[in-house]
């Protein structure tokens, strides 16, 4: 039996703390005042702006942004595929001063992201096209407009003057509705032309069609009410310029929803629609809506610069494959020469790290910056870009890298094709 340590007894004497005490250690949040500068301070990720923008826009138009095609299936993979990937940290590499930037098409980003086309943007928040196209300028990252898109191809310039704008083309079975799209982009300093090709037919977008959000619009009594409960959302529809296709409003005759519905999807896209757009555009080309291999080799031989490995976020067809998953194959077929780009379930910054480790020249992003957008307008797609941003640089740096030149496939590891399947 050991015996008792004797111990100094314990001092039990009071003082009250100085107030300059309490302050070093106990310092006050200065109030942010506005609710939607509150409502954006508190969102940390890209998953709170899309809870914010939830509670702030109507359903029918947050289920547009949020939904995908028929059961969701490829939406879904999209997301969990960058969930599997496992990060594989170097210890003992410096990471002071990191230098995140990337050249792309001969032009340093401060990451490797770019913002992604994406339709109906006015219909998300009155600031629209113009806003993204603005933020995008200000951070010095690509944006690309799209074909049915709620601002013009001049006011997207327009507002954002020194901005590198993308534009990207539903090839519609109208010629002449070609030629006009792509001079006007020529005309108006645009860099570099997306060609999507997943598109010959429309996707089943269950959500829109209940919510009546199609083209040509079939609203229901429903949406309607419940559009009702969000005044202000109303007020700035009611008070700014109507929403259509800005940039199809100089196409002779003014094409009609219903037009642009039976234009847009053209069941005859093949080849001869890239072959012509490449002797046609004078700058950068990409082919977005690539998942294979064999698809991607053949659109770069037939004179593409590159391609994004896109299955429309989910939106076209149903129970294909997660875009990360396919990405290091479809790198592996066409070299270290050729551009590729990848979109689809980012939602964070490490997500931007998988995908640039796995093959990517950089990540598109389309519903993270609309998730912001509602929560806030303009300055929520600043918030959005911030939050990828800063989350990009930290997962850069607790991997050891410094230098985005410096990722590569040994910082990561993605399942095996054997594992995905369950075999």
């Amino acid at each position: 039996m050991t015996g008792k340590i004797p111990l100094a007894p314990i001092s039990r004497a009071r003082q009250f703390p100085r107030w300059s005490q309490i302050r070093e250690v106990v310092r006050f949040k200065k109030p942010t005042f506005g609710l939607t500068a509150r409502r954006l301070e508190n969102a940390l990720t890209v998953e709170h702006l899309r809870r914010a923008a939830r509670r702030t826009t109507p359903r029918s138009v947050f289920d547009y942004v949020d939904g995908a095609a028929e059961e969701e299936i490829t939406a879904a993979r999209n997301i969990a595929a960058y969930r599997r990937v496992t990060l594989r940290p170097e210890a003992l590499h410096s990471v002071a001063d990191p230098e995140l930037g990337v050249d792309l098409f001969g032009k340093r980003i401060p990451i490797p992201l770019v913002f992604a086309p994406t339709g109906y943007t006015r219909m998300m928040h009155h600031h629209g096209e113009a806003a993204v196209a603005r933020v995008a300028e200000h951070f010095g990252v690509p944006y690309s407009l799209s074909t049915v898109g709620t601002t013009s191809i001049e006011d997207v310039r327009g507002a954002a003057p020194g901005g590198d704008l993308w534009f990207q083309l539903y090839r519609t079975n109208d010629a002449a509705t070609n030629e006009l799209l792509v001079s006007r982009a020529e005309a108006a300093g645009y860099s570099t032309m997306l060609l999507t090709v997943d598109t010959s037919v429309a996707g089943k977008r269950l959500k829109d069609v209940v919510n009546g959000l199609t083209i040509p619009p079939a609203l229901t009594a429903r949406t309607i009410l419940n559009m009702s409960m969000f005044p202000a959302w109303w007020y700035n529809k009611l008070t700014t310029p109507g929403i259509g296709f800005a940039s199809l409003s100089g196409v002779e005759g003014n094409l009609s929803s219903e037009d642009v519905a039976r234009t847009l999807f053209d069941p005859g896209l093949d080849f001869a629609a890239l072959e012509w757009l490449r002797e046609r555009w004078p700058g950068k080309l990409l082919v977005k809506g690539i998942t294979t291999p064999e698809s991607a080799r053949e659109v770069v031989r037939r004179g593409a610069d590159g391609v994004v490995v896109s299955n429309h976020g989910g939106r076209q067809l149903d129970r294909s494959a997660a875009t990360l998953d396919v990405l290091p194959a479809v790198r592996a077929a066409v070299g270290p020469e050729a551009t590729v780009l990848i979109d689809g379930g980012i939602r964070h910054g490490q997500d931007i790290v998988a995908a640039r480790a796995s093959g990517a020249d950089a990540a598109m992003v389309g519903r993270a910056y609309l998730y912001g957008i509602m929560a806030g307008g303009q300055d929520g797609v600043v918030r959005a870009y911030e939050i990828l941003a800063d989350e990009y640089q930290r997962c850069m740096q607790l991997l050891g890298v410094r230098r985005t030149e410096d990722l590569g496939e040994r910082h990561v590891a993605l399942p095996r094709s054997a594992e995905l399947h369950g075999n």
